[in-house]
């Protein structure tokens, strides 16, 4: 278990070969201040927003997928993992059209790839804090691609981009990750690890200092998980936001989706 020094990439409109082969070799990057400190309020502000319109509605479903609830520091009910959040914010939606994210398609040569708005769960947040009743500290390990499986097609290669809203050091926990594993051999993706039920430290794991307003990129083959913050309350919130981007066949979902059976079984295994 360890803290990787990572090089201060900066992200711009097209990747650097020292990023292509640093991604290529780690299947994980971390890009340095991607978005300022007033964007990072005002993407809080817009997810607090909706958070409230959400609660007040009973909203426990967007377009199939199953909303996270849980308690905050002041035994409120919150909502801890959120989806499709771009289709209900005009900022969010413009934020998707960057053309920074647009280069992030490149760690996926030669496959097309594309910013899933509208597909997989869209731009999600998860927002975790701990707290006695809270529903969400931390996350096991898992990849993201037994999706692909339950979704009755082949494994296809994705990112996961995530936008960090709160500072993070790697004491709080966060972040962790098995280098180099998106090269893995299909036996080991789907049986390396208990998905979701395991939250053992990995000797070979490692782990970050994030920044709020730093954007990470991991390969979805990778094994990975969010370890638990060593505080409670406030201190320990982590809000990040994930925006998938996929290949493939476009399978965008509506407000008719049914949920993915992956869905319902990772709510009988996850804390």
């Amino acid at each position: 278990m360890s803290k990787i020094n990572v090089p201060d990439f900066v992200l711009g409109e097209k990747l650097t070969t020292e990023q292509l082969d640093f991604f290529k070799i780690n299947g994980v990057i971390l890009f340095r201040n991607f978005i300022s400190q007033d964007m990072v309020s005002l993407f809080i502000s817009e997810v607090n927003r909706i958070e409230q319109e959400w609660l007040e509605k009973g909203i426990e479903k967007i377009n199939g997928i199953p909303l996270k609830f849980g308690m905050d520091e002041h035994d409120h009910k919150m909502i801890q993992r959120f989806c499709f959040l771009s289709q209900y914010s005009e900022p969010l939606h413009e934020f998707l059209q960057d053309p920074r994210l647009k280069a992030l398609t490149g760690f996926l040569y030669p496959f097309e790839g594309r910013i899933a708005e509208t597909e997989k769960d869209g731009l999600i947040l998860n927002s975790y804090i701990r707290t006695p009743k809270s529903k969400f500290t931390q996350m096991g390990w898992h990849t993201d691609s037994p999706r692909d499986i339950f979704m009755g097609q082949k494994i296809m290669p994705m990112l996961n981009v995530g936008i960090h809203l709160d500072s993070c050091n790697y004491e709080n926990g966060g972040l962790r990750v098995l280098p180099g594993t998106h090269k893995q051999g299909i036996l080991k993706l789907l049986f390396r690890k208990k998905y979701f039920v395991d939250n053992t430290p990995d000797p070979n794991e490692i782990g970050f200092d994030i920044g709020a307003g730093d954007l990470s990129v991991h390969d979805g083959r990778i094994w990975h998980r969010a370890q638990q913050s060593n505080k409670m309350g406030n201190e320990s919130r982590r809000r990040v936001m994930y925006v998938p981007v996929v290949t493939g066949k476009y399978r965008p979902k509506t407000k008719n989706s049914k949920t993915p059976f992956y869905h319902r079984l990772a709510s009988k295994i996850q804390n």
